[in-house]
Parts: C-alpha cells; sequence; structure tokens
C-alpha cells in the first residue's frame, strides 16, 4: 500500500512538473507569435512564475481524462476547456485580489472579469486535448488516440 502511494506521489509530481514546463512553452510561443500583429518581429515571448503552477496543475486531470477515455474527441477537449476556464478564472481571481495576476484581458471584448478570454476558447480545448495525450495511457502503453 505504501509502495502504491509512493508510486502515485511520484505519477502526479512527474505529472505536474510536466504539465507546469509544456505549458509555459506554449505560453511563451503563443505570446511570441503575438508580438507578430504588433510588429515586433524579435518575437519576444514571455510568461510569469506564478503560470508554472497553474499549468502544473493539468496534473490533477488525469482521473477526468481517464473518465472520459471513450468519449468522441469534441466532448473531451468542451470538458477540458471548461476545466480549464475554471482554473484560469479562479487562480486569476486570486491573483488579482493580492495584485499579482500576471494576464489582464479588460481590453478584450470577450473577457470575464478580466481574468477569463472566451475567445481563447479554441486554444484551450487544444490544450486539454494535448495535457490528455501526454498523460494519459492505456493499459497496453498506446495513448489515447484524438
Amino acid at each position: 500500500m505504501v509502495r502504491l502511494i509512493q508510486n502515485t506521489l511520484k505519477k502526479l509530481i512527474h505529472d505536474f512538473i510536466l504539465c507546469g514546463i509544456i505549458g509555459w512553452c506554449m505560453e511563451i510561443l503563443f505570446t511570441a507569435l503575438g508580438s507578430l500583429r504588433r510588429r515586433e518581429l524579435r518575437l519576444m515571448g514571455k510568461t510569469s512564475i506564478w503560470m508554472f503552477p497553474i499549468y502544473g496543475s493539468a496534473a490533477f486531470l488525469s482521473p477526468i481524462f481517464r473518465l472520459m477515455r471513450n468519449k468522441p474527441f469534441w466532448l473531451r477537449g468542451l470538458t477540458y476547456m471548461t476545466l480549464i476556464f475554471s482554473a484560469e478564472y479562479v487562480s486569476g481571481s486570486l491573483l488579482r485580489q493580492h495584485a499579482l495576476c500576471p494576464w489582464d484581458y479588460s481590453r478584450s471584448r470577450f473577457h470575464i472579469k478580466k481574468v477569463v478570454r472566451l475567445d481563447y476558447a479554441p486554444g484551450w480545448f487544444g490544450a486539454g486535448l494535448l495535457f490528455e495525450r501526454l498523460l494519459t495511457h492505456r493499459k497496453n502503453g498506446d495513448r489515447i488516440s484524438p
């Protein structure tokens, strides 16, 4: 029993770190590509240290990934997108209370309380499926197919 708990905790920590790093990389790429709209050809991407645990928390979705394994990809993607929006809302609201939130969506007409942008839905849909693919394996070692 102790061995099972140790292995589960070890996997959770591994997955948390993996999700945090992948999330950071996605954000840096996204913000760098966004600089193209401003004609900043240096393509400087940016993120915040606060984002690591926020992205890392995707590791806690593993049980949901397994429960959704046999559902259509569009339903899985919508579910993950909704969960990510919820996490973004909660984490953004908590960080804003302490003037620490690294994002401010107030200039978007699609924002919710400055911490969620509904027009980012396709990105979060895809990110949820990416995290699912990275973290969930079938018993035979094959990953869930999209």
